[in-house]
């Protein structure tokens, strides 16, 4: 047991040495590890500063290039390389920033080589501080190249458009027409306005240029050195630009003054032409037509001279004041110009005397003509008119209007003594006329011989007029008797149409009075017969009358009746007679059969013929209105305008074509036919419509007159009743008005 537990002692004293020896390589193995993976750390932040320090030394040897491009695309593709390299700069920001963050992590937890890390930290900031400012310099200097290059590329544009001006400016061509100078004149005017724009455009190239050497741009010797080249260019083509517009407006002048002066020379020639003529005219018209063209061309020449004569020699002497090289050709051609001129008018002037004078001499003869014209239009109108009224138709309706005529004609005749003194006065004339031997007469196609022949017809026409009158006054006299006689035979038979009238009308109330309607009748029947016999009268009065229409009498002032009229007259009368026989008949029918007395007749026709104002047989329908009531009808009293149920329904009966009057026959009728029948009929038919009714009711009921009547008069009565209506408004069923049926029975 000892044994063993000294074995067990020093297995467990063996294991425990082995397991710190174990433990303690252990330690020694995770040291190592450390210290292997902080070494490595070390090792791989110096190879990524070496890596860094490496891209910085790269891009140092770009931004420290001279190249700053030797025109303007270059510098543009420059500084496009430029801004993708600050671009890169940028974004290598954070792997720098990286790597120094590493740096500074090291030194603070390593203690071997920490100097060293710090030293190469401090070297590398120092290199990335070097390449941002190199950076910074080349992209400052690269915007100042891009500045310049602008610059130059206004200037070599501007020194451009210099240099090809002074080409055109330098052009000896100065127009030798009119036309060709006016053009070259608009195309150096063109040129003056793009010069002053380009002028102004070279001050803003330099004004740039100025602000450039402000800035200290790196190229500030060459930006002067051209902004003074392009300013001595400028100068020089103004200078050359107004050498040319002087030439070009002294050659314009000379060429101005030439085609003037061909102007005034083409008008001259034309107006000498003019003057080339023999013609002087061959009557006063023709003379003073001349002379009116005379002083249109007087006129113009006055015009020409204020104008085109004026303008030459004021050019002429602007021209000379001016010393223009051509001044000695200009003075000469002027003079020449004067010479035509002065001779122009001179001709003009002697042309105007000759037609003066002939003028002098036609207007004698054209005094004669206009005399003999307005004497021989006067007395032809004259005669015209007295012709007309010579061969007037003499056609009269009157002894007093042939007296006129006649009157009249010896007043015409005892003025022919002045007309016989006119008609000598142009005899006098036309001799002295024809004493000049001229053409004939332009202002009058009368001749001396015409008027002769015109005054001997005259003596003709005068006689024929007092035959005619003559004749006339025969005719008229015959008409005028025969306008007596009818108006002897018309104003008789009308006096007889009258009487009659009034005897049938008036003069008959008498024998009413105290005849009976038979001697009314005898006595009506014999002024009828007497009416009929004056039949023959009338017709010798249309005799007269077709006389008096086949002579063409259509007045007569002995009478204002006519044939017509007295014929309508005499029928209408005839017509009356004839209705007074009919309605005497019917009165003395109406007595013997109605038992209508003879008084209620007489009371009838009295009343009628009292309400017959005009006596013309008939009532209008106000007349009859008040005749009815004059006889006891108890019509309404209505206002203008208003219905009148009642009375209307009594013309349906005496006027139903409402022709607005109301004849004897008519009313006579109407009055004996209402006496028969009211004398008991309308009393029995309305008792009988009582007693129909049970308890005497003021109407009958529909089952009533269908039990007491014929189904033919029960239909009849009550499509023609009005349903009846009680005092107070309100309608009974089935229940008839038998009182206004009744009623409107009778009435009708």
């Amino acid at each position: 047991m000892t044994s063993s537990a000294f074995d067990t002692s020093q297995v467990k004293d063996k294991r425990d040495t082995i397991n710190g020896r174990f433990q303690k390589i252990k330690s020694m193995a995770a040291s190592r590890r450390a210290k292997l993976n902080e070494s490595h750390r070390l090792h791989q932040f110096f190879r990524d500063m070496d890596d860094e320090e490496s891209w910085i030394k790269e891009k140092k040897l770009l931004v420290s290039s001279e190249d700053y491009g030797r025109d303007l695309t270059g510098v543009q593709n420059l500084r496009k390389k430029h801004k993708r390299l600050e671009a890169e700069l940028a974004a290598h920001e954070p792997a720098i920033q990286g790597v120094l963050d590493t740096g500074k992590k090291l030194s603070d937890d390593n203690t071997i080589g920490k100097e060293e890390i710090q030293q190469r930290l401090a070297q590398f900031v120092e290199h990335w501080r070097e390449l941002k400012q190199l950076a910074a310099a080349r992209g400052q200097r690269l915007e100042e190249s891009l500045e310049y290059q602008q610059f130059v590329a206004n200037v070599e544009e501007e020194e451009a458009w210099i240099n090809e001006k002074m080409t055109l400016v330098a052009s000896e061509d100065y127009g030798d027409t009119l036309a060709a100078i006016q053009g070259l004149l608009k195309k150096h005017e063109a040129f003056e306005t793009d010069f002053t724009v380009h002028k102004d455009r070279v001050n803003d190239v330099c004004t740039n240029g100025q602000d450039l050497v402000k800035k200290n741009n790196h190229h500030e010797e060459n930006i002067s050195s051209k902004m003074k080249g392009l300013n001595g260019k400028v100068s020089d083509l103004e200078k050359a630009a107004a050498q040319r517009k002087a030439k070009l407006d002294e050659n314009s002048a000379f060429l101005q003054f030439n085609w003037k002066a061909d102007v005034v020379e083409s008008w001259i020639g034309e107006k000498e032409n003019s003057l080339k003529t023999d013609d002087y005219g061959r009557d006063l018209s023709s003379v003073q037509t001349l002379l009116t063209k005379q002083e249109t061309f007087d006129a113009g020449l006055q015009a020409f001279q204020q104008e085109g004569i004026a303008n030459i020699t004021a050019l002429k002497d602007q021209l000379l004041a001016a010393k223009h090289i051509q001044s000695k050709a200009i003075e000469a051609r002027h003079a020449s110009l004067m010479k035509r001129w002065s001779q122009l008018l001179a001709n003009s002037a002697t042309r105007k005397k000759k037609l003066l004078e002939a003028q002098s001499h036609f207007r004698k003869v054209e005094d004669l003509f206009l005399t003999f014209a307005k004497k021989a239009s006067a007395f032809n109108s004259w005669f015209e008119n007295a012709e007309e009224d010579l061969t007037d138709p003499v056609r009269c309706n009157s002894l007093e209007e042939i007296k006129a005529l006649r009157e009249a004609h010896d007043a015409f005749r005892s003025s022919l003594s002045s007309a016989q003194a006119d008609f000598n006065q142009l005899a006098e004339l036309d001799r002295q006329i024809k004493s000049f031997r001229v053409a004939s007469n332009p202002y009058t196609w009368f001749t001396m011989e015409a008027l002769e022949e015109t005054w001997r017809n005259l003596q003709k026409i005068i006689k024929e007029r007092e035959l005619e009158l003559q004749k006339e006054q025969r005719r008229q006299e015959e008409n005028d008797k025969l306008r007596q006689e009818f108006a002897q035979h018309a104003n008789a038979f009308h006096q007889w149409i009258q009487e009659t009238r009034t005897y049938l009308l008036d003069g008959s109330c008498m024998v009413e009075e105290s005849g009976t309607l038979e001697s009314q009748l005898e006595a009506t029947k014999r002024k009828h017969q007497e009416i009929r016999a004056m039949r023959s009268q009338l017709k010798k009065i249309e005799d007269l009358g077709a006389a008096m229409e086949e002579a063409l009498i259509l007045d007569n002032k002995y009478t204002e009746h006519s044939t017509v009229g007295l014929a309508q007259q005499w029928d209408q009368l005839d017509q009356l007679g004839m209705r007074m026989q009919h309605n005497l008949e019917q009165q003395i029918q109406a007595r013997n059969t109605t038992g209508v007395t003879e008084e209620a007749l007489k009371e009838f026709s009295m009343m009628f013929k009292h309400f017959d104002k005009d006596k013309s047989g008939r009532l209008n329908h106000q007349e009859f209105k008040s005749c009815l009531r004059s006889l006891g009808y108890d019509l309404p009293m209505v206002e203008e305008g208003e219905p009148d149920p009642e009375f209307e329904a009594i013309l349906d009966t005496v006027d139903p074509n409402r022709d607005g009057h109301v004849s004897l026959q008519e009313y006579m009728a109407f009055m004996i036919s209402r006496e028969t029948e009211n004398v008991k009929s309308s009393e029995e038919i309305e008792s009988a419509f009582r007693a129909l009714s049970s308890e005497g009711k003021p109407y009958v009921t529909k089952e009533e007159l269908y039990q007491n009547l014929t189904r033919e008069q029960a239909d009849y009565c009550v499509s023609h009743m009005k349903p009846y209506v009680d005092g107070k408004g309100r309608e009974l069923p089935t229940a008839f008005d038998y009182v206004e049926f009744t009623r409107s029975l009778f009435v009708n």
